[in-house]
């Protein structure tokens, strides 16, 4: 029987979110740019990960063994050089977030040719690349970091949070120059940006790059221009496949909509530009950041005095920041039967990014990572889109002595554990079945679900797109050793099945599968 090729769809993705700086460092040469050597508080200083780390671990099948289709990396654009203390001690960029220059990446991360490698080597394998767009704010002034000019930024007042203006029209914390997103004026280049491409070498490339662009767009010289032409670049120079973007909510709703067409436009050039590197007829994927959005929100997003749909003409995909609470407090039926209802009807065509833990949120679904199979059952066999968070396969550490606030979230990965410890070897090879499984089967994200007994708990799922079908059978908490399921509804009789989880081979007989083993899982798939 010929292969099948899976097709690959936003929607079932299997994402896999790191923090640059955090994950592997493969590299020592580069951990120390831009004199960044202030004693900083515990994990808010570079700590040497980059994207040769995450090329070595391409390489090392890491992503393939664990069923991700894609990765997302924190900002990689070089970073303010100084530190500044929000109130938790002193602190570097390490993160990512705050931009210092769009248009070069930062030596700790690595080079360009770097992230020419680690796009290639990840499409080889059949994984998407996404990175993380920053346009609503510039990185904290410091002594090394001038404030950009006030036709770029604001720098007050603190937003309030209790509105829709008092959401955009404003800096997100103290010290967080806030972007004139709204603005359509022409600006002239930060004085700081010219002389420092000046003294790099490349002043007259970028002003002519920007020419160019603002040529052929039409668009105003306004400051969200520049910085979506900056960002664009990365698609049509590397072949990116998406953007997760950071604090939509925090910019006005056109603006996206409008960034939207920029990428799209770039990547389509990319594509035509590189035949042969063109993965499939998917078009760029854009994933919002708009913090406390909800699935059960739908397509509005409620300021209390605004309601907004991020999803029409801008995203095709927002992040799901309900799932933590929807795991932590509902069956499994009654959590998957709800996603489904909501991505088959209100949601068609559109997607949320479901996550368990991240490194901004402080409530995470298992803080002691004392459910660490739970939590790979209820992420990865979740109708919508995964995020798997560096770590959540390794039950990564998220409570760190000394460390304060975020900087918990954001522990060097456990490589160690993975290496020497049988408890965490176990954990990883769990998510490591049902991640494979999930990239094997889009149906298992994308399809519709269907419940086909709830003792024991047995269900399925469909996808069809084209002339491609998938179906899956998939039971949970079922007793060890002999288990007899019930799958007439999704199986012939006669039918050859693989039961992934333990890997054996079984037949349907009289609507009846009967399998041996000693997991409580079954994932069942035609042979």
């Amino acid at each position: 029987m010929a292969k099948v090729e899976i097709p690959f769809v936003w929607e079932g993705a299997n994402i896999y979110f790191l923090l640059t700086d955090r994950f592997n460092n493969g590299d020592a040469s580069n951990d120390v740019n831009f004199d960044r050597t202030k004693e900083t508080a515990v994990l808010r200083g570079f700590e040497g990960g980059d994207i040769k780390g995450v090329i070595q671990k391409i390489k090392d099948g890491y992503f393939t063994d664990l069923g991700i289709n894609a990765i997302w990396l924190t900002p990689i654009v070089e970073q303010i050089h100084g530190a500044t203390d929000e109130g938790t001690g002193a602190t570097y960029g390490y993160h990512g977030y705050w931009t210092k220059d769009w248009t070069s990446l930062d030596p700790n991360f690595g080079t360009e040719e770097d992230l020419k490698e680690m796009i290639h080597l990840a499409h080889a394998k059949g994984i998407r690349v996404l990175l993380d767009a920053v346009i609503n704010h510039t990185g904290p002034v410091t002594d090394k970091d001038p404030v950009w000019p006030d036709d770029w930024v604001r720098t007050g007042p603190a937003c309030s949070f209790d509105s829709f203006d008092g959401t955009v029209s404003c800096t997100l914390v103290e010290n967080l120059p806030d972007v004139k997103t709204e603005s359509n004026e022409l600006v002239e280049l930060p004085q700081q940006l010219v002389e420092k491409w000046k003294a790099e070498g490349r002043y007259e490339q970028e002003v002519a790059e920007l020419t160019t662009f603002f040529d052929q767009t039409g668009l105003p010289k306004a400051p969200r221009f520049y910085i979506m032409k900056w960002l664009a670049d990365y698609i049509t120079k590397y072949g990116i496949d998406g953007y997760r973007v950071d604090t939509v909510k925090h910019t006005e709703p056109y603006v996206w909509q409008e960034f939207k067409k920029v990428c799209d436009s770039a990547f389509s050039q990319w594509k035509i530009e590189h035949p042969d590197l063109v993965l499939d007829a998917n078009d760029f994927y854009l994933v919002g950041e708009v913090y406390n959005y909800n699935i059960s929100h739908t397509t509005a997003f409620d300021f209390g005095d605004r309601k907004v749909n991020y999803f029409d003409g801008a995203f095709n995909s927002l992040i799901n920041f309900e799932i933590k609470w929807n795991a932590a407090q509902m069956s499994y039926e009654d959590m998957f039967s709800k996603y489904n209802q909501i991505l088959q009807n209100d949601l068609k065509g559109y997607g949320v990014l479901n996550y368990l833990t991240s490194h901004d949120d402080g409530a995470p679904f298992d803080k002691e990572r004392s459910k660490p199979y739970e939590a790979a059952n209820k992420l990865l066999l979740c109708p919508g889109t995964s995020q798997v968070y560096y770590g959540d396969e390794s039950a990564r550490p998220l409570i760190v002595e000394g460390a304060n606030g975020d900087a918990n979230l954001r522990s060097n990965m456990n490589w160690e554990a993975i290496q020497n410890n049988p408890e965490t070897q176990a954990v990883l090879k769990h998510w490591q079945k049902l991640g494979t499984f999930r990239a094997n089967h889009p149906a298992i994200g994308a399809g519709v679900h269907q419940m086909i007994s709830q003792s024991p708990y047995v269900f399925s799922r469909n996808f069809v797109q084209g002339d491609y079908k998938d179906e899956v059978l998939i039971g949970l908490d079922l007793p060890t050793g002999e288990k007899v399921l019930d799958v007439g509804q999704a199986f012939d009789n006669g039918a050859v099945l693989h039961e992934a989880y333990s890997d054996q081979i079984v037949e349907v007989k009289e609507g009846k599968v009967t399998i041996n083993s000693e997991a409580t899982i079954v994932l069942l798939e035609k042979q």
